[in-house]
């Protein structure tokens, strides 16, 4: 994969230059650059396809018009053929030069014939026009800021502060929607002065500086599909299987992310069997049982043409941190420190792999779509038993600070009842984390009061509440696939993987796959209490029919036990006496009673206390500019010293 950068305005050649040296991690293999007045264009590649002829920026034939792009195209080779045939003339066998030819014939809808994973900068010489896109489900990263009279735009954040134009100023209302949602909705990002371009979307600058963003795609869940139970296994398998075929489309060795869950295994099992090489396939595991995936993920392996490669990890990987919140630009979700150790591992062997990011949020995969009708159910009960005889007594049942522990669901069902529709599923998302009374009692009152929109809930309910979509298990889906994949799921995979030089690609969120699962009945997804039904029906034709059906163990670690354990010194170090609570954000109070609540085995903080240990170093790196190795040799020390 790749890294770009641009700028336009005074001094745009050596900006540009600075931002793309900062995105050396995405693209070791080349670079290239192209400068004319105040616009240039920088970018960084990771060869994968047409490895000694896909250097960039390329031009058209007439050299007026000029790409870069991160990604990849999977339907290039159908599109190539076809611009061929109306005239067009192809310097190189990159894919992604089909991007150029296609803006030569259709402009800005260029973007809605693409499949693939794709941000890209178009520079138009001939009216002075940059336009900007990227993918449907927002695979690959894109950035910009307007400062000083210029215009920047990078595939990462920390790219953009190393054009040293940029303020390192704390976005109070982007941080207030992460902290109950783990994502930045929309085009926000925890610094003021950058915006994210959304996914499926793309934004045109004109000579005169106006800017311009449209949304050029959006799942169809209607009308729905028309077939029986077996056909649609059947239309499902083949679609799942062309989808693999083409994410396989590379010049080198293909592997594959393979955990115990269902989504993963399905891929590297189709894919395996797509290749007559052994497919490479990297896991990586805990040494606590419960939550180590290692063992199933080897039987999977040994099951199909795989070649295993799995790595066992201890909590002293914490050290890591800094490092890993310098490439994300936000926080680093516990699932985050997962896709990073994987993708070291897999960077070991080869340059590319296939995830199965996606999977849960087409074909319902997580347990909350069903909880929702389990409250449903239990919200029938008065509210007062419910709070004054159940609440106490389910309250009283021990955390044992395992993966979905009993004293979590009943704590979450308690919760939710008090809810419905909408409303009950954006508590949902934030429920582990900071609902909007827990943040009321973190967030300072300046701190609030300097926040504009303070309604996280209402963003989800534009979703849950699209006219789009119409039953409860698709609404859920909608709007996972709006905010949760794109500024969660991916964002995790991509800049962690890209920090490994590793290309991570994922069937699941092809386009043309979503649209297809977004119109099968919701019926076929969850049936009764089996998550995601129609899929499982699928991987019991590749896998072995036991490992089909586990339940979703999720891609994690036994964070809740380090924090009262190894990282317990590491908190207090660093949570003990918050940052985030001296610059008068957060109160220490509150962050005080998590840290005792949780260590003396109260409740179960883990989530929260790691996302506001991570947003401590996120504080120290892109406000306050602190160098990384030496936080990472300071963590390392207090990591460490547990031993």
């Amino acid at each position: 994969m790749c890294g770009i950068a641009g700028a336009i305005g005074q001094g745009a050649a050596e900006i540009t230059r600075k931002m793309t040296a900062a995105l050396v991690h995405r693209g070791p293999d080349d670079d290239g650059y192209l400068a004319s007045g105040e616009m240039a264009l920088g970018f960084r590649r990771l060869s994968i396809i047409d490895v000694d002829g896909g250097h960039q920026p390329i031009s058209n034939e007439t050299r007026d018009i000029h790409l870069i792009c991160n990604g990849e195209i999977y339907n290039s080779p159908v599109l190539r053929r076809r611009l061929e045939k109306e005239g067009h003339r192809f310097r190189s066998r990159s894919d992604v030069e089909v991007i150029l030819h296609l803006y030569e014939s259709l402009g800005t809808s260029c973007v809605e014939h693409l499949r693939g994973m794709f941000a890209f900068a178009i520079w138009d010489e001939r009216d002075g026009s940059l336009l900007l896109a990227r993918d449907h489900m927002g695979q690959k990263p894109l950035f910009f800021a307007e400062v000083g009279g210029r215009f920047l735009f990078a595939s990462e954040i920390q790219a953009l502060l190393a054009s040293g134009v940029i303020d390192r100023e704390l976005n109070i209302e982007g941080l207030w929607h992460y902290l109950s949602l783990r994502a930045l909705p929309d085009d926000l990002t925890l610094l003021r002065t950058v915006k994210k371009l959304p996914a499926a979307s793309f934004l045109t600058r004109s000579r005169d500086g106006a800017l311009s963003v449209h949304r050029y795609w959006d799942p169809r869940f209607e009308p729905k599909l028309k077939m029986g139970e077996h056909d649609a296994v059947d239309a499902l398998e083949e679609r799942l299987k062309e989808t693999v075929k083409s994410h396989l489309l590379s010049d080198v060795t293909v592997g594959a992310f393979l955990s115990g869950g269902i989504d993963s295994t399905t891929i590297s099992a189709m894919a395996a069997r797509e290749q007559e090489a052994p497919l490479p396939v990297f896991c990586v595991g805990v040494e606590e049982a419960s939550f180590n995936e290692l063992p199933t993920a080897r039987k999977v392996a040994d099951s199909e043409n795989m070649r295993f490669f799995g790595r066992q990890v201890r909590a002293d990987v914490a050290a890591l941190l800094p490092m890993m919140i310098s490439h994300l630009g936000e926080p680093a979700d516990p699932y985050g420190m997962g896709v990073y150790l994987v993708s070291r591992l897999a960077s070991e062997e080869v340059k590319v792999v296939l995830s199965g990011d996606g999977g849960d949020e087409s074909f319902a995969g997580y347990d909350r779509y069903y909880g929702q009708k389990l409250a449903d159910i239990y919200s029938l009960v008065p509210a007062a038993v419910r709070h004054r005889i159940l609440g106490p007594l389910l309250s009283s049942i021990p955390e044992t600070f395992q993966y979905k522990s009993l004293a979590q669901r009943f704590s979450w069902m308690q919760s939710m009842s008090d809810f419905d529709g909408a409303t009950r599923y954006a508590r949902a998302l934030g429920i582990l984390r900071f609902p909007p009374e827990r943040k009321q009692e973190l967030f300072t009152t300046s701190a609030v009061n300097l926040i504009g929109n303070q309604d996280t809930d209402a963003i989800v309910m534009r979703y849950f509440g699209a006219e789009n979509v119409a039953d409860l298990v698709d609404r859920m889906l909608y709007t996972d696939l709006m905010i949760r994949v794109p500024d969660h799921n991916l964002v995790m995979g991509d800049r962690m993987s890209m920090a490994c030089s590793l290309e991570v690609r994922s069937p699941f969120v092809d386009p043309d796959l979503i649209e297809f699962a977004a119109r099968l009945p919701a019926r076929y997804k969850m049936k009764g209490r089996r998550l995601k039904y129609l899929l499982r029906r699928v991987a019991e034709r590749y896998i072995p029919r036991d490992v089909a059906r586990l339940p979703k163990q999720g891609f994690g670690f036994p964070v809740g036990m380090w924090l009262r354990g190894q990282l317990a010194p590491l908190v207090r170090q660093r949570l003990g006496h918050s940052k985030m609570a001296e610059s008068g954000i957060f109160e220490q109070g509150c962050i005080d009673t998590l840290i005792s609540e949780h260590t003396t085995g109260v409740a179960d903080h883990s989530y929260r206390l790691w996302l506001l240990l991570c947003l401590e170093f996120w504080f120290d790196i892109y406000i306050e500019a602190a160098d990384v190795p030496d936080l990472q040799e300071s963590t390392l020390a207090c990591v460490s010293a547990t031993d």
